[in-house]
């Protein structure tokens, strides 16, 4: 039997590295040995309280879908793929026949399946593991000159790309991220590729918000250091929020202009939270949801193979995936941190 070694969550802060096995490799699957995975916000939400929003982990859950690695071995009716390609993984596979799929939005796939997450249950495992298995269709093949921890990152710059999406055209716009996370600062990264007049990030920590500058914004905003710094700027066209939070969510919706857009990226609470609707309607503010990617991530992986997006700009640490307990720890501390991977040693 072959044993995988997985990075699994049981309870919140009770992450460990666990041996799990691996049964016989389907004949329509890829094993996939681990290169590289990002950790991203919603992994560190389950580290921290064995939930991500409304997603409760109620059973063992390895986490990880920001991943690339080897192609170990096909199955026997594989076709188009080989041992030894590398390959950025996909952790979306929708169904493809449900409604919201026959209408061209399969990331609202009524039957999806999406590693490392608990909105299912069972929950549906990641891929932060020495091993695991996934379809051929979620193998992206990546240059071999590609680094593979640019090739993990291909995921959250998906996210991105469908979310300056939602906020339509940008060009000659004026727009405003707020939180400079990583999810954050792939979104700058995202709309300034269409052409905006101007863009600018808010957040309450310096070290991303110069990393954000770096980035090409025309204003950075702390309003650690300067509460009132929104008022600096003119009302953006388009707000992208991309802090998860309450109080975020409160700043796009008080700061856009009237008639504006906000986009809602980040993975807020879950249940109610307060928010100024009054402003919504009074403002006639169009608010959008935006979730996951779809065809987004082949895009992403084109940007970053083709040197358009350099999206390891952003990696601050590289730890060891076996040193996952650790790395998820200096990942929470956003002032030594903006972007952790795990490699494989």
């Amino acid at each position: 039997m072959t044993l995988a070694k997985a990075v699994t969550i049981f309870a919140p802060e009770d992450l460990r590295v666990v041996e799990r096995p691996l049964g016989e490799l389907d004949p329509a699957r890829v094993r996939i040995r681990f290169g590289a995975g990002g950790i991203c916000g919603s992994d560190m939400h389950y580290f921290r309280h064995a939930r991500t929003g409304d997603f409760v982990v109620k059973e063992p859950l390895v986490l990880g879908h920001e991943i690339a690695g080897t192609v170990e071995a096909v199955g026997a009716k594989v076709e188009g793929l080989a041992p030894g390609t590398r390959v950025a993984v996909n952790p979306f596979r929708p169904c493809g026949h449900c409604p919201r799929c026959r209408e061209g939005r399969a990331n609202l796939c009524e039957n999806v399946f999406f590693m490392g997450s608990a909105s299912k249950n069972p929950h549906m495992q990641g891929g932060f593991a020495t091993l695991f298995d996934t379809t051929p269709e979620q193998c992206v093949p990546v240059p071999d000159s590609l680094p593979i921890e640019a090739a993990a990152l291909a995921e959250p710059l998906a996210v991105c790309l469908h979310a300056v999406k939602r906020g339509g055209d940008l060009a000659g716009r004026s727009v405003l991220v707020v939180g400079a996370g990583p999810i954050g600062l792939l979104t700058l990264v995202a709309a300034k590729l269409r052409g905006p007049a101007r863009a600018a990030v808010v957040d309450l920590a310096a070290a991303p918000l110069a990393m954000a500058k770096a980035l090409g914004a025309d204003a950075a905003i702390d309003l650690s250091a300067d509460p009132k710094g929104l008022e600096t700027i003119e009302a953006p066209d388009v707000v992208f929020e991309a802090s998860g939070t309450a109080a975020g969510l409160a700043s796009a919706i008080r700061t856009v202009r009237r008639g504006g857009t906000v986009v809602q990226i980040g993975n807020l609470p879950g249940g109610d939270i307060p928010s100024p609707m009054n402003a919504v309607m009074a403002k006639e503010i169009d608010l959008l949801g935006t979730f996951r990617f779809d065809a987004e991530f082949a895009k992403a992986v084109d940007l970053i193979a083709s040197g358009k997006v350099d999206v390891m700009r952003i990696v601050t640490a590289r730890r060891p995936l076996l040193d996952a307990p650790a790395a998820f720890r200096l990942a929470l501390d956003r002032s030594q941190s903006v972007k952790v991977v795990l490699t494989a040693a």
